[in-house]
């Protein structure tokens, strides 16, 4: 039913003229989406309340609320015909809902409370959907959602997954916010964090490391305790984009993480000796976006100057890594060869500050629309690196759209990993056999069999001969025989 209901909300969304790619779909099914949630939420919190003799102060005013603009309901719990539409609908949305909910920001008591969340979310996006016909549609069509059952909440979460994936092919850098799931999986698998752990993302993009994580930590029968430091103490992200962060929290909220730590601010525009004990994080998790450009006065937060933003941002996650801390973040594979200054320097401070202890090598297509080769680092912070392992991940067909990736391909790399052995596509180098110049780390897979050497064509005919004589002879013996 959910997905049926996703794709007439899209064909809706798509005869509206405010909105113009699936970025602005998912964009505009979220916010809608979201109100739809936190209604049922606080419906949960009242009956639990009410059964255990207590109150609950409902957080939404009345006349805010979705039963009261978006599903007044009739005795038969269908949508009165009267509720709200056309331009009096998105004259409401525009100027009475948006800025009562944006409001909420500046009243919270802290930034990881629900209220907050409300507050940035609406303060960060606004309605796009310009019909107020087609916006009652949609309304409508939402209200039908349930988000009360176990079963319903994982169909939602991965049918959010999916739009999100799609999105990776919509135009406007929607790439930027899908690494792809099973190698997500993967890194989580090997980092291996534990509860009690603090979790980082610095740029969170979907919030798909946070999600996997939460998934991973999140097993049947934890202790109230447990569920508790889970939902609140955590799980913690930076994004610098609006759409991506709305998505982010959306995506956290509906896997079940209910208000999730991730602020909206470019974590680059942080000094790094500004940083001190209290703000360092056990496990980092991250894809950081490579490519882009940072500016001057950004640069000048780093002890290693360049505008690579990929190389900014992994000096920023081994001085945010506490002593002890596990790391797997994804960077572009030339950081592993590159011999200007700066990438020789923060490959050097890498090695000296903390255990390079596995690479992954991931083939072209790993990443959907995205020219570029990439390599996984797995690093602990606190001991100099002395032996590295690589795995390059040799796979029988090209990725792609079509041919993604998927978890079995990396299952190879996640059983080698354990014991550092050596096979044909791993191998460990000791850190005193590179170039202690430019410590260079590129791929050279030392175990590759040795291709056939290329033959002649007068052999490879004498072969196709004698291949043709041979076989005349077996059926010449063959019709003796009959």
């Amino acid at each position: 039913m959910f997905e049926q209901t996703f794709k007439n909300i899209d064909d809706i969304l798509h005869k509206d003229a405010g909105c113009g790619s699936e970025l602005d779909y998912v964009e505009q099914t979220s916010w809608i989406l979201f109100l739809k949630y936190l209604d049922d939420l606080e419906k949960d919190k009242e009956t639990a309340a009410l059964l255990s003799g207590k109150s609950y102060n409902r957080i939404i005013d009345v006349q805010y609320r979705w039963n009261t603009w978006a599903a007044p309901k009739l005795e038969n719990d269908r949508i009165d015909h009267n509720a709200i539409t056309g331009d009096d609908l998105v004259d409401f949305v525009n100027v009475e809902l948006f800025p009562y909910l944006k409001k909420f920001k500046a009243n919270a008591e802290s930034a990881d409370t629900i209220e907050y969340k409300i507050g940035e979310i609406f303060s960060e996006l606004k309605n796009r959907i310009q019909s107020g016909y087609n916006l009652r549609e949609v309304v409508n069509l939402i209200d039908e959602l349930r988000f009360i059952t176990h079963a319903e909440k994982h169909e939602m979460s991965h049918l959010y997954e999916g739009k999100i994936k799609n999105m990776g092919n919509a135009g406007r850098n929607g790439g930027e916010y899908y690494t792809p799931r099973p190698l997500i999986r993967t890194i989580v698998k090997i980092v291996n964090p534990k509860i009690g752990d603090t979790i980082y993302d610095g740029a969170s993009g979907s919030a798909g490391f946070l999600v996997e994580a939460f998934n991973y930590l999140n097993k049947p029968n934890l202790s109230t305790k447990d569920i508790e430091t889970l939902q609140t103490r955590t799980f913690y992200g930076k994004e610098k984009k609006s759409l991506a962060y709305i998505i982010g929290i959306m995506n956290m909220i509906l896997h079940g993480v209910e208000a999730p730590n991730i602020i909206h601010t470019n974590t680059l525009a942080e000094n790094l000796s500004d940083i001190q004990e209290k703000d360092r994080y056990g496990v980092i998790l991250a894809n950081p976006p490579f490519g882009g450009k940072e500016r001057a006065e950004v640069q000048q937060n780093f002890p290693i100057k360049t505008s690579e933003t990929a190389s900014l941002f992994l000096q920023h996650f081994i001085n945010i890594l506490k002593a002890g801390g596990k790391a797997g973040v994804v960077i572009k594979n030339t950081f592993l060869s590159n011999t200007d200054n700066a990438t020789v320097a923060i490959r050097k401070t890498l090695l000296e500050n903390c255990n390079l202890h596995t690479v992954l090598d991931l083939p072209g297509g790993t990443f959907t629309g995205a020219g570029v080769k990439t390599v996984v680092l797995f690093f602990e912070k606190g001991k100099a690196t002395k032996n590295v392992l690589f795995y390059q991940l040799n796979l029988d067909r090209n990725l792609g759209k079509t041919n993604p990736l998927n978890e079995n391909d990396l299952a190879e790399f996640v059983e080698l990993q354990k014991t550092k052995a050596e096979s044909e596509n791993s191998w460990t180098i000791n850190i005193k056999d590179i170039d202690q110049t430019t410590f260079d780390l590129s791929v050279k897979n030392p175990n590759t069999p040795d291709e056939a050497p290329l033959r002649e064509p007068k052999t490879i005919i004498e072969e196709i001969k004698a291949l043709d004589e041979e076989s005349a002879e077996i059926l010449n013996s063959i019709s003796d025989l009959i």
